[in-house]
């Protein structure tokens, strides 16, 4: 069962509603979002890139710069090397463009997902040894690469790591350690040391920031890079970035750069999924543009994602982007039947009783572990472990729970991995298959969740009569945008609803819409995109059988439930009409 739990956070409403020229309820909206006092309630709503902080703040941005300008002066051969996901691939592209745009001698390397693994490797650092290159660049990678970064330095190589993972440490939560790598120049916003303001980046924006701070060092103008951050945009919400502080902006930026990029390869991305280019949102990005990128490091060589990127050509961009829809249309289908398959091991073994799910689902691609791995936690509320089969023994990725800290779970299990990184909602490990059982049992022995911990909380941000639910209302609602982790869509709250009549819409039937009431006799349209048996079953089950048919007849007015929702306009043959989009039911 759900928790519902009702925000109430206090300000001077008032005044904020007078000082920015918004209705009361919107800034109670944003005050719910942790955003305090007149100056932040100002970035939040009208924030521009100016407002950002400067890169030269990072620990070790200076060196990287100094090294970058020595190196492109002389000549020298540097290489990128980046991850084969939506991060990585728009991290790599951004310094790419801006090396480039410099005159520097540069190329690329992304490992692959089933040869290489994640990030550096001796095979990566031997393949740049041998192309003679001076100098490697890390994007979204390599903080944790000690090893591989000392055998690069041996053989003579500089190299600056930019990343935004957690810096690996030894020792305890309480006392720790950290390490970094041997590398000339360490860049990463969460190292201890690191002054930078903000270190919620990811990798694509932390390559952004040492680009920026070049250009400017150089004595070129950092406007001439600021198309690049349509791929922060994308980047930070693909990898899952909480959309605060500067992360709210680049996206806010970086979507309005994206309704009019000229980059021919996003352009054709965008039209071969019919994505809305003018009403381009969070949404987009993170469910159809996102997991076409990300299809491509994960079913064939993320290499595709950046030629994509890359590309100067319309023809060859279709193609690109033709090919990567394809990659998503089969991903989609190969992720319905790895979840089905690690459903029945929840479901049916003992395993499915654990706190901490460790699912072995040795033929699932390996690719997809993360995504079935994401699904199963949406189901049952408990951080998530699936594991398959690799090239040498096994490998698996995790998603978390808000009240669970996985990187730090798995540390307290590491003598039993060969490798591990992440962070606190994700995380990615390679083990010997024999270990499997042993770290599902450590990792539930070491776990500290309560039942309350794993109850999903449904926050609602206000009660709100359905006469509110007005077109200036619903306008007024998208400054609040771009919606997605750490900036939600505010959710509304109305109980005791009466259900008047109802239909199944959709070419899978897959929409319930719904004539609804409120206490006030307040009618309005209502659309569920739901699991619709749950809902039958629930209606029969709490007004008798045969109920939820007597509502599709528009026999439903004795039926009285509480909803969560999100207010909505439905426009249809010129006509405009406010409706309820329902996300949660009682």
């Amino acid at each position: 069962m759900e928790q519902w739990v009702l925000l109430r956070k206090g300000a001077d409403f008032d005044k904020l509603s007078q000082r920015f020229g918004i209705s009361r309820r919107l800034a109670s909206l944003i005050r719910n979002r942790e955003v305090v006092g007149e100056e932040a309630v100002g970035q939040y709503l009208n924030g521009t890139l100016f407002d950002l902080y400067d890169g030269m703040l990072m620990k070790d941005m200076d060196k990287a710069v100094d090294l970058l300008k020595e190196k492109i002066a002389h000549g020298k051969k540097l290489r990128v090397i980046g991850d084969y996901d939506i991060d990585g691939v728009n991290a790599v592209y951004i310094l790419l463009e801006g090396l480039e745009g410099l005159g520097a001698c540069v190329d690329s390397d992304i490992p692959d997902r089933m040869i290489d693994g994640y990030g550096l490797n001796t095979e990566l650092i031997e393949r740049a040894f041998e192309a003679e290159v001076d100098t490697i660049i890390t994007c979204d990678n390599g903080i944790a690469a000690i090893d591989e970064i000392a055998y690069a330095k041996r053989l003579g190589m500089t190299v600056i790591v930019t990343d935004h993972h957690e810096i690996p440490y030894e020792g305890t939560k309480e006392e720790r350690h950290y390490i970094l790598p041997p590398a000339d120049a360490v860049i990463d916003p969460k190292r201890e040391d690191c002054l930078y303001p903000f270190k919620g980046l990811c990798g694509a924006a932390v390559a952004y920031k040492l680009m920026e701070c070049l250009y400017e060092a150089s004595g070129h103008n950092a406007e001439d890079i600021d198309y690049l951050i349509e791929n922060v945009a994308i980047a930070t919400v693909g990898d899952v970035m909480d959309l605060v502080g500067e992360n709210r902006i680049l996206v806010k930026e970086g979507l309005e750069m994206l309704r009019q990029t000229a980059n021919p390869g996003l352009k054709s991305l965008i039209e071969c999924t019919k994505v809305p280019k003018e009403r381009i949102s969070s949404y987009h990005i993170g469910f159809v543009i996102g997991p076409c990128l990300n299809a491509s490091g994960r079913l064939d060589t993320a290499k595709r994602a950046l030629a994509l990127l890359r590309c100067k050509k319309k023809k060859e961009a279709d193609v690109l982007a033709g090919d990567l829809k394809a990659l998503n249309d089969s991903r989609k289908d190969l992720t319905v039947q790895a979840v089905e398959q690690a459903v029945r091991q929840v479901e049916d073994t003992p395993v499915g009783k654990d706190r901490v799910l460790v699912l072995y689902l040795p033929e699932c691609h390996e690719s997809l572990a993360g995504i079935v791995a994401g699904r199963i936690r949406e189901r049952y509320y408990k951080p998530v472990f699936v594991i398959t089969d690799a090239k040498e023994g096994a490998k698996g990725s995790g998603r978390s729970i808000e009240t669970y800290h996985m990187y730090e779970g798995l540390h307290e299990c590491e003598e039993l991995l060969t490798r591990y990184g992440g962070h606190k909602m994700a995380a990615g490990i390679s083990l010997n298959k024999e270990d499997i059982d042993v770290l599902r049992k450590q990792l539930n022995d070491h776990c500290r969740l309560t039942e309350k911990d794993m109850t999903e909380k449904v926050v609602i941000d206000m009660e709100l009569p359905f006469s509110c639910v007005t077109e200036d209302f619903v306008s007024e609602l998208s400054l609040l945008e771009p919606f997605g982790k750490g900036n939600t869509k505010p959710v509304f709250a109305e109980r005791g609803i009466s259900l008047i009549s109802g239909r199944i819409l959709g070419k899978n039937r897959n929409v319930l819409k719904m004539r609804v009431s409120d206490q006030w006799q307040t009618e309005i349209d209502a659309v569920y995109f739901g699991d619709i048996e749950q809902f039958e079953q629930t209606i029969d089950e709490k007004f008798g059988k045969g109920s939820f048919q007597g509502l599709l007849m528009g026999r439903g007015s004795q039926m009285n439930i509480s909803v969560t929702f999100y207010p909505d306009i439905n426009e249809y043959m010129g006509r405009v009409t406010p409706q309820i989009v329902i996300t949660h039911y009682q």
